[in-house]
């Protein structure tokens, strides 16, 4: 499978990089793609990463399951993010978390250790590449202080107003859509999906939000 050129160039790990470059850079670091069908695992738990995943197309979710086989949904990632980038530049290769595909997506994998270290070419846009693969991993850590402060909230309420608030500032507007659905944001809460129901009638009876499927509105 042949990746768009055109397309890669606009990924932010490849701003800066010319899009004619980009055929050799790939057969350099030895980048390979993949498909998944929507809710296929793309790795599992305890499985050794070595290459970092850029998402080409669709949505993958980093979920942590429990003894009991209880999931909890991390992160939600989209198209031009990274994933197992944490895991690949570690000391301990073995994941501690899983990966799969939310909808049906289209991967792109580098080795991460040919990321990291410049070839013999020491080509140009290599050093591009570290920058641009830094700052990526930096906002992923962002992401994750983003889930820690609404999870670490006392009540399902205050954790709802959290994640909303989050996507509302993001977003730039009181009206936004959020990326996951019901069952997902219940993961992501770390609540029961019921409950989870529940709370939201209960903040829009009360004039706090309004809401039509994943699209609210801050009151």
């Amino acid at each position: 499978m042949h990746p768009d050129f055109h397309q890669l160039a606009l990924l932010p790990l490849f701003a800066g990089i010319d899009e004619e470059d980009l055929p050799a850079m790939l057969t350099c670091l030895g980048s390979f793609q993949k498909k998944y069908k929507k809710r296929e695992f793309i790795l599992l738990e305890n499985n050794e990463i070595q290459s970092v995943g850029i998402i080409l197309s669709g949505t993958v979710h980093m979920i942590k399951e429990d003894a009991e086989g209880y999931q909890t949904l991390l992160v939600t990632m989209k198209e031009g993010e990274l994933f197992g980038e944490s895991f690949a530049c570690g000391s301990r290769l073995d994941a501690s978390v899983s990966f799969f595909a939310a909808d049906p997506c289209t991967v792109l994998f580098l080795p991460f250790y040919k990321v990291i270290h410049s070839c013999k070419m020491s080509c140009t846009f290599h050093h591009r590449l570290i920058e641009n693969m830094v700052r990526l991993i930096s906002d992923k850590n962002v992401q994750l202080m983003h889930k820690i402060e609404v999870i670490s909230k006392k009540t399902l309420r205050k954790k709802i107003m959290a994640y909303l608030q989050q996507q509302s500032r993001e977003q730039n507007s009181r009206l936004f859509t959020i990326p996951l659905g019901r069952l997902e944001l219940a993961e992501y809460l770390c609540a029961d999906r019921s409950a989870l129901t529940r709370e939201l009638t209960c903040m829009k009876k009360e004039g706090i939000i309004r809401y039509k499927e994943n699209t609210f509105e801050l009151l």
